[in-house]
């Protein structure tokens, strides 16, 4: 009966030691999932062309030669102000007084929430 009694208690301190912090573990990885697909889906639908419909050196009227070595042309589905963004997502100076920039639609919190939102013929199914 002893030995059963210390048996015991060597599986209870093992489950206490490693299974306890493997749960909570398990527990972040999922949480930091799930933030991490919120953040895709608020990225994918902030991804939008220029709110005039054109590139932006289509409408600065960029010469070819200029085009060939801008980034922004490169990248035409992308935002030219987000292109030029630096690594710690600063934006340029040049960037916050262009009209392009200026013009672009602001997403809204309202709008993320609501395309987060399951459709109508999934919540009666």
């Amino acid at each position: 009966m002893e030995g059963l009694n210390a048996l015991l208690a060597v599986a209870l301190g093992l489950v206490l030691r490693i299974g306890i912090p493997m749960a909570v573990t398990a527990g972040v990885v999922y949480l930091l999932r799930c933030l991490d697909q919120r953040w895709q889906r608020e990225a994918a639908f902030m991804t939008t062309v220029a709110p005039t419909g054109k590139p932006c050196w289509e409408v600065k009227g960029c010469a070819e030669e200029k085009r060939k070595k801008c980034p922004a042309a490169a990248q035409p589905e992308v935002p030219c102000w987000q292109v030029f963004r630096s690594r710690d997502g600063r934006l340029r100076e040049s960037c916050l007084g262009c009209d392009m920039f200026r013009q672009a639609p602001m997403p809204s919190s309202r709008n993320l929430i609501t395309s987060r939102l399951p459709s109508n013929s999934n919540r009666n199914a």
